[in-house]
């Protein structure tokens, strides 16, 4: 019997360490460089500031969208918010998705920094902008008119990246 024991237990030991060893050679990082050159998805979002809804396929009319995702309470949007109002003026049409934040917040933000966003969107619980790949913010996501990913930046933009957005709107 004591023989039986140790030969399910070492069985049973064993079975363990493969599984925690297949488990620790997965791939744990999540990146979203692959969903470059993929579409978003087509959603619905309620708007910031109306009792209605915008879908991301009206963005097939704007030859590029960048669509940014932003917070009152994130510093590092208030860092890159300099960026984006330089970008609304180069004629560049924003898509701003407000995450998880509260309404006046939210607008008090905009009141304070300006308003870069042709459309202002809000995302109260965070589920929405998953849809995008989204897993922090701010993270900014630059769509063509078919809604392909031509370029995705995850932390606040900065004056290179600028550069770069401006560089793949006039290429095309």
């Amino acid at each position: 019997m004591k023989k039986i024991i140790f030969a399910l237990s070492l069985v049973l030991s064993l079975f363990i360490i493969v599984i925690f060893s297949l488990g620790l050679k997965t791939k744990k990082i999540y990146d979203t460089k692959d969903l470059i050159g993929k579409p978003i998805s087509e959603l619905n979002l309620n708007l910031l500031n109306e009792e209605t809804t915008f879908n991301t396929s009206a963005l097939k009319k704007n030859d590029f969208t960048l669509i940014n995702f932003w917070a009152s309470w994130c510093a590092p949007c208030r860092k890159e918010h300099k960026h984006l109002m330089s970008l609304s003026n180069k004629n560049i049409k924003i898509l701003g998705i407000n995450f998880k934040d509260d309404k006046i917040k939210a607008n008090q933000f905009i009141e304070d920094l300006g308003n870069p966003f042709y459309i202002l969107a809000s995302d109260k619980n965070g589920k929405k902008s998953v849809s995008f790949g989204i897993y922090g913010i701010p993270e900014t996501i630059l769509v063509d008119n078919n809604l392909n990913i031509i370029q995705k930046y995850i932390g606040p933009i900065n004056e290179s990246d600028v550069k770069k957005i401006l560089k793949a709107v006039n290429e095309k």
